[in-house]
């Protein structure tokens, strides 16, 4: 660990929280640009988080900023390094990569802040990006020495073999992953997701994460993956190219978007589209495991072509009485039936959550698309649930929606 930093460090980082504000993004901005010319680094990067109008560099720099505005109280940033942590886990980022991002990062500021970078703001960010560096560091590692603890544990990348394909619905795809070498596998907390290293024709070596849709098992794993036609070609490749017998390259479990093993509060599950993947996996786990809580499982999708996995839901309700599943469709097509197919027609909402759950006493989960978050946190806020009864899992970057909101 860093000797801890400089009250003269704290103060010149704190002093420069104005000039984050005003150029932030456009210094993470100019940051990735420099990092990627290295092509062995830009690999340990998932580029599909590269667009999405800037998330992923404005994520960075909301995260810097958070950095600058609590460095005297880093305690608070707890959660987002935990977060980060997960990410390097999954993409195997290591100690020796952080080198590479120190030096786009002064290089960033000290182009785009021109003359006002002073060699004392470059020293006092160094030094401040050196001190997080080395917590990141200390808390990957403790992360892979308990993952390589547990039988069937493994860091770095692992060949999975696909063992069964299933079609779920017009738009989403099962992949059942066995090890090839035949050994176990690390029980994944429920909620997290697996990083996989695809070799497509438009680049060899792109990352992706996909969430595990399968209770916790020391044998395989099962992720359902929507095909994307807009994407940059994951998706697609798991959906027109792998077949049975296929051979993935799969990083651990990883993710702080999970359901505790010691959870006594009852359980509202949220999810939209393809944001039901996680969702199913805590589901089956609470069914197959417990804890023995009251779970609500509810459910927005297009209408029926598109909804994935509902008899598997419907039937995990059906074994478990403290299971209640609800399912919205916003477009019902012509052969959908209210109280058949579907239960509710229009969005999940905040009022109607309160009516039919226990919103102010329970923990929620939410998972599907950034509009879809955004909306129902800032329903659900509205109408009185706290932010620590909520959690959330986006497919992007690490946007931090619960600062964004409050």
């Amino acid at each position: 660990m860093s000797a801890p930093l400089s009250p003269s460090t704290i103060a010149i980082v704190k002093e420069t929280v104005p000039v984050l504000v005003a150029h932030g993004p456009a210094i993470t901005a100019d940051m990735y640009v420099r990092l990627f010319q290295n092509e062995q680094i830009r690999r340990l990067f998932n580029q599909s988080n590269q667009g999405e109008g800037g998330a992923q560099t404005n994520a960075l720099a909301a995260a810097i900023l958070g950095y600058a505005q609590n460095i005297e109280n880093l305690g608070v940033l707890g959660a987002v390094v935990e977060r980060v942590a997960q990410k390097h886990i999954g993409s195997n980022i290591l100690p020796e990569h952080y080198p590479f991002v120190g030096d786009a990062l002064l290089e960033a500021i000290a182009h785009v802040l021109g003359e006002a970078a002073t060699p004392a703001i470059l020293t006092a960010w160094g030094e401040a990006y050196w001190y997080l560096a080395d917590i990141m560091k200390d808390r990957e590692k403790t992360i892979r020495s308990e993952l390589l603890a547990i039988e069937g544990g493994w860091t770095g990348w692992r060949d999975f073999a696909v063992m069964e394909k299933v079609r779920e619905s017009s738009v989403i795809t099962s992949f059942l992953l066995r090890p090839l070498d035949g050994g176990k596998v690390v029980p994944h907390k429920p909620g997290q997701y697996l990083t996989f290293m695809l070799d497509v024709e438009s680049g060899s070596g792109m990352k992706r994460n996909y969430s595990i849709s399968s209770a916790p098992s020391t044998d395989t794993y099962r992720i359902s993956v929507k095909r994307e036609a807009n994407g940059q070609g994951g998706s697609r490749y798991l959906h027109d190219q792998i077949t049975l017998g296929s051979v993935l390259k799969v990083s651990p479990p990883a993710g702080d978007f999970f359901l505790a093993s010691d959870q006594e509060r009852p359980v509202i599950l949220l999810s939209g589209g393809v944001g039901l993947t996680p969702m199913v996996s805590i589901l089956e786990s609470i069914v197959s495991q417990g804890p023995d809580i009251d779970v609500h499982y509810v459910h927005g999708a297009l209408n029926s072509e598109t909804h994935a996995l509902r008899e598997r839901v419907q039937m995990l309700a059906q074994v478990n009485a403290r299971v209640t599943s609800t399912t919205f469709y916003s477009a019902p097509r012509a052969g959908d039936v209210l109280g058949k197919t579907h239960d509710a027609e229009g969005h999940i909402d905040a009022d109607w959550l309160r009516a039919n759950t226990p919103l102010l006493a329970a923990d929620i989960f939410l998972c599907g698309p950034r509009p879809f978050l955004r909306t129902l946190v800032r329903q659900l806020i509205k109408v009185g649930v706290k932010l620590e009864q909520i959690r959330y899992e986006n497919f992007g970057p690490a946007e931090d929606v619960m600062v964004e909101l409050s």
